[in-house]
């Protein structure tokens, strides 16, 4: 019994024919097939956050989520944020305010505050911490995660420039 499939992905824009075995995570297709390898492998259990990716705005667990199951999806990896003569706004401001530091859970953080960002601008620093409760993050305290996501709303909402 051949339990191989093919289907499309639309990743940042582009689709991308893939044919893999039925049960294969997002993660993998994303890292290993298509060789975008900004969503990290963490814990494999959904808890620790580095695999995030949006899929239809919304931060989901790339470990956890079946790639078949999201054909006609919009899926958006870190890769798909910047521009080839910039980086995002939430990009920049966690450069320009040191919330990357071994950058290990840098792109599902980056994701995840983008997906809060969109979803409300205005979003208070406790709505933050709330929002990316679920990314786990080892070096920085996460204190410059949060003034990282405070300037980015700052800039989307006109302030600080």
């Amino acid at each position: 019994m051949n339990n191989t499939l093919t289907y499309d992905l639309k990743i940042n824009g582009e689709i991308e024919t893939v044919t893999a075995p039925a049960q294969e995570t997002l993660l993998t297709v994303l890292r290993e097939r298509l060789h975008l390898t900004g969503a990290k492998r963490g814990c494999d259990q959904g808890v620790c956050g580095t695999c995030t990716v949006l899929i239809n705005g919304e931060p989901m667990r790339g470990c956890l989520t079946i790639a078949a199951l999201c054909e006609g999806a919009e899926i958006t990896t870190i890769e798909g944020l910047a521009t080839p003569e910039a980086l995002d706004v939430v990009q920049q401001s966690f450069v320009d305010t040191g919330g990357i530091q071994c950058g290990f859970c840098s792109s599902g953080m980056i994701l995840t505050v983008s997906s809060i960002l969109k979803n409300n601008p205005k979003a208070s620093e406790t709505e933050i911490r709330e929002g990316i409760s679920g990314n786990i993050c080892r070096c920085t305290g996460y204190e410059k995660i949060i003034d990282a996501a405070v300037l980015a709303a700052q800039q989307i909402n006109g302030a600080g420039r």
